[in-house]
């Protein structure tokens, strides 16, 4: 079975408290994006020599590490503690949604790869049952499976539906190569609470967000990497009605009005498009 995981931008977002535990708590508005990744999961013959219940070969993108601890892997391994007569199989995720790019590739493969393992061998669950496995495993996972515009608070696996709706509009995303560290970007934060819910200003007009909607994370991004505020001061200059950061960075992303060619950032991005919402 074949399913494509989505990306997202963050719609402002404000680190407002730090939690006892080490974390932050976030306001912040998720908008699902058809940037998409294709995963495709199949029974492993049982003859098959793996030493893996879930055999995963990630192509297209190069991921660093252990791919037994790639989110897929965990998300599989997590469902067959309750559900021990889940098959082994073999899992092909192909990556199109750029990495370390604050659209949470990471994130929805994980929040996909439930919903497929529920629908695929008919496991029964709920969207909220679902919801909070995915909470187990990441802070953005659990919007990879209710995959419509949400206001996240907490680490961002509190989630409330908002009637957002932005068809119609061109979005353009660029991500340079350049990494950012989530680790470094928080430590410049000071938490706080801002005048202004980033939920109520996404409701406003979209000419007004550019005046109100913020990113914590980019004061201190910037201030490390000039290169990725530049990018989005150059989508202003290219007529952005909006123009932000996604997450922690390092992608860019602009709301146009008509659709803008991004050959400008062919030496700066890794990763760069332009599609109809």
């Amino acid at each position: 079975m074949l399913t494509k995981p989505i990306a997202k931008i963050n719609l402002g977002l404000n680190v407002v408290e730090k939690r006892p535990d080490g974390y932050h708590n976030l306001e912040t508005v998720f908008y699902p994006v058809a940037i998409e990744d294709a995963l495709e999961v199949y029974p492993m013959d049982e003859a098959f020599p793996s030493a893996y219940d879930c055999d995963l070969k990630v192509t297209n993108i190069q991921i660093d590490g252990d791919e037994q601890k790639n989110l897929v892997v965990k998300a599989y391994n997590l469902l067959k503690q309750d559900f021990p007569t889940l098959p082994r199989i073999h899992a092909h995720l192909y990556k199109g949604i750029p990495t370390q790019a604050g659209m949470g590739g990471g994130s929805s493969d994980c929040g996909f790869m439930i919903t497929l393992l529920n629908r695929q061998f008919n496991l029964g669950l709920s969207e909220q049952q679902m919801i909070d496995y995915a909470a187990k495993l990441g802070a953005d996972c659990p919007f990879f499976i209710v995959n419509r515009p949400s206001y996240a608070e907490g680490i961002g696996e509190k989630l409330e539906p908002i009637a957002l709706d932005l068809k119609g509009w061109y979005l353009a995303v660029v991500r340079p190569a350049i990494p950012v560290s989530t680790k470094e970007a928080f430590s410049l934060i000071t938490p706080r609470h801002p005048e202004k819910n980033c939920r109520d200003i996404v409701m406003q007009p979209v000419e007004t967000w550019r005046e109100e909607l913020t990113n914590d994370f980019e004061k201190s991004v910037f201030a490390i990497h000039p290169e990725i505020g530049a990018i989005k001061d150059r989508l202003y200059e290219m007529g952005a009605i909006y123009a932000a950061m996604s997450g922690s960075g390092s992608s860019l992303f602009g709301l146009f009005r008509e659709p803008v060619d991004l050959s400008i950032f062919d030496e700066t991005g890794t990763f760069k498009t332009c599609l109809k919402l």
